[in-house]
């Protein structure tokens, strides 16, 4: 298949890592790919990495030059679809056309309704598939009116490492300054609300009251650190809670880590929970937004809601209880290898362009 895949977002979160490993498993498999991406983006320099063709667009007016650039790309008639990462992406396609020429994907990761507006109707009609992340995000398609044939469900993935081993546990510890005898607890988000962080900062002090050795460390960045960096001093946990950042290598976050925690109050379906998970760490979420359909309580995670007390006693039975963290880890493990892949992942992904071809020159010749 010869596809033109468009994300036109400026940062890296969770739908940029899902369309890199996309990008880079369908090249893999003998699939022609190519980006379309704003300028110096993460994800475009990423691709290129990778060996993946980008064409990049300027990041002022970035829908109307996409806009543009798609019109280019797609008179050369070398497409047979068009995979839409995001909402900008939709909106450049839209006004390009590109729905006349080629069948439009679109990707879905929240649970939003769609928005009802004229425009906004303009352009979800120019999609042929929407490509939900999961069945809540599917359901949310369905209940503002989108028809189930035009729906896949393809769950996000990650890849499968090795488990580490003690040296690079090592190793990554004094990366972030984190001595063997504390229990390091982490999270990886973008600061936004809705992921919840504050959560786990309000859990410490009751958790540090019965183990003083533990810490956290919250990989991330965003609208909210202002607000979480204070929260954090006004609770006196400024020594225990650690803030990299946005860290490139987040695999050296996973390595270091005791036990991960994710709480977030709203989720697509949530990667950084699903690599935690691959990387063998025991785990604490909730089951908000589609995180249901990943954690199973009490099997592969402890599920908590979303607030600070509840978080704690979560923590506390991780660190008092060994045997529960390695069932955990273990059962974990083995759930995501088994359901979200980025192997299966991709495959999916293929089975949904060959679906959608084959229902498009069926639909043509007739």
């Amino acid at each position: 298949m010869r596809v033109l895949y468009v994300d036109l977002e400026r940062e890296w979160r969770g739908g940029q890592s899902q369309a890199l490993l996309t990008l880079v498993g369908l090249r893999k498999r003998g699939h022609e790919v190519e980006l379309l991406a704003a300028r110096d983006s993460p994800l475009a320099n990423r691709a290129l990495e990778a060996g993946i063709t980008v064409h990049q667009v300027p990041r002022f007016g970035l829908r109307g030059w996409a806009s543009r650039a798609m019109r280019r790309l797609l008179a050369r008639r070398r497409f047979e679809l068009v995979h839409l990462n995001e909402p900008h992406a939709l909106t450049a396609a839209w006004l390009a056309r590109a729905q006349v020429h080629l069948p439009l994907l679109l990707s879905r990761r929240i649970g939003f309704p769609l928005q009802k507006n004229a425009v906004s109707r303009a352009r979800f009609r120019a999609v042929e598939r929407f490509v939900a992340n999961s069945k809540d995000v599917a359901q949310s398609l369905i209940d503002s009116g989108i028809a189930v044939e035009r729906i896949s469900i393809v769950n996000e993935g990650v890849e499968i490492f090795p488990l580490r081993t003690p040296e690079q546990r090592s190793s990554a510890r004094k990366h972030w300054d984190v001595r063997e005898n504390e229990f390091l607890f982490g999270c990886v988000s973008v600061f936004v609300p809705e992921k919840g962080q504050r959560h786990l900062i309000e859990a410490l002090p009751l958790v540090r009251e019965l183990h003083p050795e533990v810490r956290l460390l919250l990989a991330g960045d965003g609208l909210c650190r202002g607000e979480l960096e204070e929260l954090t001093k006004r609770l006196g946990q400024t020594e225990a809670v650690l803030f990299p950042g946005f860290v490139k290598e987040v695999a050296q976050v996973y390595t270091a880590l005791d036990a991960f925690a994710f709480p977030s109050e709203f989720e697509g379906l949530g990667t950084a929970l699903q690599a935690a998970m691959a990387a063998g760490l025991p785990c604490i979420s909730t089951t908000r937004g589609a995180l249901g359909e990943v954690v199973d309580d009490e099997r592969t995670a402890l599920v908590a809601e979303p607030n600070g007390k509840e978080f704690a006693v979560a923590m506390l039975r991780l660190i008092n209880d060994e045997g529960l963290r390695k069932n955990l880890s273990e059962a974990g493990r083995h759930e995501v290898d088994q359901r979200f892949s980025a192997d299966r992942m991709v495959e999916s992904t293929i089975h949904v362009y060959e679906d959608v071809l084959l229902k498009t020159r069926r639909r043509d010749a007739d």
